[in-house]
């Protein structure tokens, strides 16, 4: 006898009898004590699951393509993205708020064409070999940009001395093991600064499909879902590290993609095959940033004003709850 089947009321036992139901709809599989079974159930439940759902498939696809054109629109899937709670802060193009705060904030002067972007790259004190691996290939990837070692300078000394060498910001990428996991970014003279921790650090070696090394053309940027009022602003502090005028010559473009408050960084090259196809090769590095603060003015851990600072057990309550 099968496993866990019993006889069926209303079945026979011959050849001919339907198949039978494994699980019935009470069917508790946290009932079963036995772990082992436990898990062999469970997995039994799983692919008779993922069997039901096929054979529904199969079965509303048959359904519209007998109505034809009478087929009712396709139903839009519920997502975490698409069930998002409504943020009052989202920012409106067109209002005139957002465009006056824009022509006044402290990138209004990169984004007038004032200033051209001048990047400091440094760590923190005693980096290892994966960190400055990380920070020579960011180096690559931002145009105008240089790497710096701390040699345990602090960075209140450190920020005098960009700002009086006409560097327009300042990323310090941190470490925990050996491993990247933290950046802070600091807009000089006059800040913002955003401390974000890191994950997810890939390097180049480390990528499938790697294409081959960057060139120094200067990338086109893609902004992806920064929609709120502090989302813009990152956004704003992300876009004003790249030169205005990207050479496309280079095909080459650094995405930063907002999704669920998690900032995935991809550095790709492109080149149309056709009209409608594009074929990409990834560069590196990757990495994922999630802001855990944005502070007024630069760097300063002790009495510096934060605009916004990420509190998990009073924000995370709602899963739909996004600030970015």
């Amino acid at each position: 006898a099968a496993e866990g089947s019993g006889p069926v009321p209303g079945h026979g036992s011959g050849a001919s009898a339907p198949e039978r139901v494994l699980f019935p709809p009470t069917f508790s599989v946290s009932e079963i004590k036995n772990k082992q079974r436990r898990h062999f159930m469970f997995l039994r439940w799983k692919q008779q699951q993922r069997k039901e759902k096929l054979a529904l498939k199969k079965k509303r696809r048959k359904e519209r393509e007998a109505l034809g054109d009478k087929a009712p629109p396709k139903a839009i899937p519920k997502t975490i993205e698409n069930q998002r709670v409504y943020d009052e802060t989202t920012v409106d193009p067109n209002d005139e708020e957002v465009a006056f705060d824009e022509a006044t904030d402290e990138f209004a002067p990169y984004f007038n064409r004032q200033t051209v972007p001048k990047i400091l790259i440094t760590t923190s004190d005693r980096p290892r070999g994966r960190t400055v691996r990380f920070c020579e290939q960011l180096a690559t990837v931002i145009p105008n940009s240089h790497v710096y070692y701390r040699r345990g300078l602090a960075l209140k000394r450190i920020i005098p001395q960009c700002i009086a060498r006409d560097f327009t910001d300042l990323i310090v990428i941190n470490e925990d093991r050996k491993i990247p996991n933290g950046l802070v970014l600091s807009h000089l003279p006059d800040g913002p600064t955003a401390h974000f921790r890191m994950s997810s650090v890939r390097l180049r070696k480390e990528i499938k499909r790697k294409g081959k090394e960057p060139t120094e053309h200067v990338p086109e940027v893609i902004l992806n879902n920064f929609t709120t009022r502090l989302g813009h602003s990152i956004g704003r502090m992300f876009a004003a590290l790249f030169p205005h005028d990207p050479q496309f010559i280079g095909r080459q473009v650094a995405t930063f993609h907002n999704q669920r408050d998690y900032i995935f960084f991809r550095f790709h090259r492109y080149i149309f095959k056709s009209e409608k196809k594009v074929g990409i090769q990834e560069l590196g590095p990757r990495f994922t940033l999630k802001l855990r603060s944005l502070q007024k003015g630069t760097f300063d851990s002790k009495f510096g004003e934060y605009e916004w600072i990420h509190k998990r057990r009073e924000m995370d309550t709602n899963r739909r709850k996004f600030h970015l």
